[in-house]
């Protein structure tokens, strides 16, 4: 009978005796290698290059939102400038106010009157100078106001709600004075 020697032996000619580089091989699967590495922190660096772009993106147009919500804020208070003032004449002039956020607005107005008594059209224009050497911004609105005041021909307007008095009782039925 022939000898076949311990387990250990054993063990040690069935995997061709490399105890250390198979040790050595096994620990080596479980480390990333240097490409793999780096391939990794390209990935990253596009990822993070992607997401700053976007956050500079959403920071700009919070800005030029803000910056319409100022734009827009100040046309609108021309706009109540001259709803508010009852002089004609006065308004026929212009206007220039600075505002909040230092910029210069000029506007001006023409005002027609419409087949309606004390009712007029408005066409006003307003150019916003900014101080920081940006084009001036132009804006052109046309509304239409209920403005007893702003009456130049007391006889036109007599006429006006004399017709409109006529064609009330015309579609009444009823007969004209």
């Amino acid at each position: 009978m022939r000898h076949r020697g311990s387990d250990a032996t054993r063990s040690s000619r069935t995997n061709g005796g490399c105890d250390a580089r198979c040790a050595w091989r096994k620990a080596r699967r479980g480390a990333f290698t240097l490409v793999e590495v780096l391939v990794a922190l390209v990935v990253f660096a596009m990822a993070a290059v992607v997401l700053g772009a976007s956050y500079l993106n959403i920071l700009n147009s919070y800005e030029v939102v803000s910056r319409g919500v100022l734009v827009n804020e100040d046309f609108a208070f021309a706009r109540q400038q001259v709803v508010n003032e009852p002089d004609r004449k006065k308004l026929e002039q212009g206007g220039e106010f600075e505002t909040t956020s230092g910029a210069r607005l000029k506007w001006t107005v023409e005002i027609n009157s419409t087949a309606m008594p004390n009712v007029f059209t408005v066409a006003m224009e307003c150019e916003l100078s900014d101080p920081t050497g940006l084009a001036p911004t132009k804006r052109t609105q046309t509304f239409t106001v209920l403005r007893p005041t702003w009456v130049i021909d007391v006889a036109e307007r007599d006429k006006l709600k004399a017709d409109i008095k006529t064609r009330i009782l015309e579609i009444q039925g009823k007969k004209t004075p």
